[in-house]
């Protein structure tokens, strides 16, 4: 898949051509009826609002929809040139991809550590390393979730105070754990989602609540996930510490021992080889694929040089440019495995059901100027740049591979990310096009708009304005080197504007595959 050039110094005209091979343009602005757009030689014969697509020239029904030189739809009339091209007018449909395992993988050559770029962060003895220093609060079932919350509301404000280093405690609780099967997928995910948090290097101490008949039973969890109870693990069962009021006084005064040491914990310097960054995208549109998301790819293929983990994720949100995937998978078994998930999801999980794989996409998408899941997918893969795969994970599952990774997660963010930080992510990176509100604690988020409208209307939300890209006035390096820059920033402790804001505290969504009973 050909990209933007990255060396083009600016992005102008009233539309953007993505390849050579092409048959739509994307409208840089607004078009008007009868506006002329001379790099096409054609005429507008519709008005085409900014980030949608235009015919460069006669498409015939039934051809493909071309964009970035791969197919994003079929035409369902014949569409002259010049012609609004959206979801009235292009079909999903299936098609033959040639998944061509490994065929572009290509070695990243990986800095040496005394040429690698910096951050301060703070070095677990695990040998993991923190962008925060939280004390988390977590819980087994949905029924301990008003314990987990009470205790952490305890230590908002002055309680804090004589505690600088800490971040925050925070309670993470979830809808699960209860009228679920108790063995199989579904619990074994859901005990490795609390698990991958519980171990979560931006943690500095962790307490786990559970109810008690709950049938994710507290021993259950600590055995599945080898964890084991200490200065830095308490657990409490809610039955056994004599009620909902004595767990709260028994679990507050558990944080109170905990906060002297998660207190002495200090920030040094260590290379971003270290960091581990979960990549989102929300509330997408037409210009995701042209400025936010192959820069925040860009920005990933600097970290991967560094020595850094890119985690790409949204498996719906791959679909129909898996091929571009599997072409730098780095072996045929890791190419093999994407496939594995995608035929999991289309064979297995959602046939029949009204979701984005199967076609459709959010009503936010559509007007941003996205006509379908392939047209959406295009967009959300290049968040991932273009260094080689080198695995694939399940949902929550430890990332241990260095360099660009797949894991498999639904589309919807916070339980996409709830997987990522799970998996050991440090940090979140988000584009939207449409404004998405974010945050995911204990890790920070960073925000990326895509347009510049949009980021001027919700700068207190947005960390970094793609848009320039579309306004001219900045190049895709240079942009590209501006989240690199900022990721180094948020990593060592500046804080994020969904940390200013105080997002996170409800974005913990372990993945529900499994029956309700």
């Amino acid at each position: 898949m050909a990209m933007i050039d990255l060396n083009a110094k600016k992005i102008t005209g009233p539309v953007i051509r993505l390849h050579p091979n092409d048959n739509v343009v994307v409208a840089r602005t607004d078009v008007a009826i009868g506006m002329e757009i001379p790099s096409e030689g054609i005429t507008s014969r519709s008005q085409v609002p900014s980030g949608h697509k235009i015919a460069a020239r006669h498409i015939e029904v039934g051809e493909a929809i071309l964009k970035y030189n791969v197919c994003i739809g079929f035409a369902t009339v014949n569409i002259a040139a010049g012609t609004y091209v959206h979801s009235h007018n292009v079909t999903f449909r299936e098609f033959d991809r040639d998944y061509a395992y490994g065929k572009d993988y290509v070695p990243t050559e990986i800095l040496p550590p005394n040429e690698q770029a910096t951050f301060e962060g703070y070095v677990r003895a695990s040998g993991d390393v923190g962008t925060r220093n939280f004390i988390g609060i977590l819980s087994t079932v949905n029924c301990s979730a008003t314990v987990v919350h009470k205790v952490a509301e305890a230590f908002k404000g002055e309680r804090l105070a004589k505690y600088p280093h800490i971040d925050g405690v925070v309670g993470l609780s979830h809808g699960l754990g209860c009228g679920m099967e108790m063995s199989g997928e579904p619990m074994q995910l859901l005990r490795r989602t609390i698990g991958g948090f519980a171990r979560n290097p931006n943690f500095a101490a962790v307490m786990i609540i559970g109810l008690g008949c709950e049938r994710n039973q507290m021993q259950g969890l600590l055995e599945q996930e080898g964890l084991s109870q200490g200065p830095k693990l308490y657990t409490f069962v809610m039955q056994e510490e004599g009620g909902t009021r004595k767990t709260i006084e028994a679990a507050v005064a558990a944080v109170e021992a905990m906060l002297p040491e998660a207190n002495e914990a200090r920030r040094s310097t260590v290379s971003v080889s270290h960091l581990k960054i979960g990549l989102q995208c929300g509330g997408s549109d037409g210009f995701s694929s042209i400025t936010a998301n192959p820069a925040l790819g860009a920005a990933m293929d600097i970290l991967v040089r560094h020595g850094g983990t890119a985690i790409l994720s949204e498996t719906p949100e791959i679909y129909g440019v898996e091929h571009t995937l599997t072409r730098r998978a780095r072996s045929k078994e890791v190419g093999e495995k994407l496939i594995e998930r995608i035929r999991w999801w289309k064979e297995e999980y959602s046939p029949g059901r009204d979701v984005q794989i199967n076609g459709a996409v959010s009503p936010g998408n559509q007007v941003g100027g996205l006509a379908n899941i392939f047209e959406k997918s295009l967009g959300s893969s290049m968040k991932g740049g273009t260094t080689g795969l080198m695995e694939v994970y399940r949902y929550a599952e430890p990332v241990q591979t260095k360099g660009f990774v797949f894991m498999d997660t639904p589309g919807f963010d916070p339980c996409s990310a709830t997987g990522q930080i799970a998996g050991g992510a440090n940090m979140i990176l988000f584009t939207t096009g449409r404004g998405s509100m974010f945050g995911a604690k204990p890790v920070p988020s960073i925000k990326l708009a895509t347009n510049t409208p949009m980021y001027n209307r919700l700068t207190e939300d947005m960390d970094f304005n793609c848009g320039v890209l579309l306004d001219g006035t900045s190049s895709m390096p240079e942009v590209a080197q501006g989240i690199f820059d900022l990721i180094r920033d948020v990593a060592s402790g500046k804080p994020s504007k969904s940390e200013d804001l105080g997002l996170g505290d409800h974005e913990f969504v372990p993945w529900n595959i499994g029956v309700v009973s």
